[in-house]
């Protein structure tokens, strides 16, 4: 369950993939994508999601590997892992943990109650209480939702999270708080740009050991603040490798997981996030030099796992649409950006995988009837 960054580093290692998603999905007509499981109304209806991967998995010869990238498909494979381990073999955090890690609330709890290194944090209500005539935190501040839901993302203007400079501002956006009718969590926000937030990247066995590891951080972002990722580079960083391993302990983890920090200006790493789940960095490590979804599937299959070495610090991903507009909104002449794209090993657009690249291209210019026609994946009921 996911995207090309999902299906890529499995391909990459020789599986074959059945891809579930929604019509239209590049990577539908990626050339590691064998079969698909098609559906419109998985969102809007995972039982009937369920039902449907339990009869797939249930309908081949041996029980398939199960991925998982998103908050969503997450918390409907840790909340259904009874059932669907009857059809399926898959890795994943214990469920209490997951559904802590998932609630930014819950999380706060929870790192309040371990000691991790988190921003001041508070809780605000826009649908169930007025503005606050006082903030107990230090501005300037954050606001972002306890969970990603469209009603956030789809607001103009709200991005992944929003910066408050006083409580003035606070209470001048209220109205538009309340109108989209979320709990959301206020943070006091560490300085720096987007390009200070680093991450570590785990896989932790069913013993408990680290099976692979590796560090990496962000470039671009769009929109430059608060955005969504759009380029990404592998790194060597010894404290946030070192950070990572603690948290990791500390928190008993089993699977992947990704840490976001952000480190300060003095240096010091504060805990933003801590994501459960596969995602699209998996794609870099792979082509980097460590596929953890390629040592998950053969633990999860008995098989020995594949040779890895450490992750190549400099390689780097990047969505190259999105990326071309971050890197012009942050000053980068195209004369710069695009032989850094021509060298950059992870992207959408590849020359060994372009059938996503062209179908999406056709589908521009080309009748549905016609497009329709040449699709080369046979969806599966």
């Amino acid at each position: 369950m996911g995207d090309l960054d999902m299906v890529r580093p499995l391909g990459l290692a020789g599986i074959r993939c059945a891809v579930v998603t929604h019509p239209g999905s590049p990577a539908l007509h990626s050339r590691y994508t064998h079969a698909a499981l098609v559906r419109e109304d998985s969102a809007e209806k995972p039982n009937g999601l369920l039902d449907a991967l339990v009869q797939f998995g249930r309908a081949q010869a041996e029980p398939p590997v199960l991925f998982y990238q998103d908050d969503a498909q997450l918390l409907l494979v840790s909340r259904n892992r009874e059932r669907l381990s009857q059809a399926f073999r898959f890795t994943i955090a214990d469920a209490e943990l997951v559904e802590d890690l998932v609630d930014k609330s819950r999380f706060q709890a929870l790192a309040e109650r371990l000691g991790l290194p988190v921003p001041a944090t508070r809780r605000l209500y826009p649908a169930r209480e007025p503005a606050p005539d006082r903030l107990d935190l230090r501005f300037p501040v954050i606001v972002k939702p306890l969970t990603r839901r469209k009603s956030w993302d789809e607001t103009e203007g709200f991005g992944k999270a929003i910066q408050l400079d006083s409580l003035d501002e606070l209470r001048a956006l209220w109205p538009r708080l309340v109108e989209v009718g979320m709990d959301l969590l206020v943070q006091e926000m560490i300085p720096g740009p987007e390009t200070r937030i680093e991450s570590y990247h785990v896989y932790v066995d069913g013993r408990g050991s680290i099976a692979g590891e590796f560090t990496g951080r962000k470039i671009r972002t769009y929109p430059v603040a608060y955005g969504h990722s759009t380029a990404l580079t592998i790194t060597d960083e010894p404290d946030v490798a070192a950070l990572g391993r603690s948290l990791t302990e500390r928190l008993n983890l089993r699977g992947v997981a990704k840490f976001d920090f952000k480190r300060a200006p003095d240096g010091t790493l504060h805990l933003l996030e801590v994501n459960p789940r596969f995602n699209l960095w998996h794609h870099l490590g792979a082509v980097a030099g460590l596929n953890l979804p390629a040592l998950v599937f053969a633990d999860a299959t008995g098989q020995p796992r594949p040779a890895m070495g450490r992750a190549r610090p400099g390689a780097c991903w990047c969505h190259v649409t999105k990326d071309r507009l971050a890197a012009k909104e942050s000053g980068v002449p195209m004369s710069a950006w695009l032989p850094w794209v021509l060298r950059c090993e992870a992207k959408a657009i590849t020359w060994n995988d372009p059938m996503p690249f062209l179908r999406n291209m056709a589908a521009r210019v080309l009748p549905s009837r016609a497009r329709d026609g040449h699709s080369p994946v046979k969806a599966s009921p």
